[in-house]
């Protein structure tokens, strides 16, 4: 399943609507770490409200695109983690390690203006 990516001002924001096959997270990455560049996208917020499982995999690949959309000069955030899925992932000893995380779709927001705030004030 094609993961709907939407452009909000600086933002793109990737809405996981199902689980998604080890093709289809490929396909987001590719998709996204595209666009940062042909957008000029500041911040991309991943939000994951309805997924259950978040296995070893999908944690890397999380990982793996949050670095390379840094490495394209912008920053990542992941929203909506479950309760079930966060404990899940710490009982396998899967981490997004310094991805940063959010509740929901707005507080992701919040929290990628003021990382790029900072960023902007600090010149990095």
């Amino acid at each position: 399943m094609t993961v709907p990516v939407l452009k909000q001002h600086h933002f793109l924001i990737a809405s996981v609507q199902s689980a998604l096959t080890d093709d289809d997270m490929e396909d987001m990455q590719r998709r996204l770490v595209l666009r940062v560049g042909d957008d000029r996208i500041r911040g991309v917020i991943i939000d994951v409200t309805v997924v259950d499982v978040l296995d070893s995999y999908s944690s890397r690949t999380l990982r793996a695109i949050a670095d390379m959309i840094r490495l394209r000069g912008a920053e990542t955030v992941i929203v909506g983690i479950q309760p079930d899925v966060a404990f899940a992932m710490i009982q396998l000893g899967l981490t997004l390690e310094d991805i940063p995380t959010a509740l929901d779709l707005e507080e992701g927001i919040r929290l990628l203006n003021a990382r790029i705030r900072r960023h902007h004030h600090y010149g990095q």
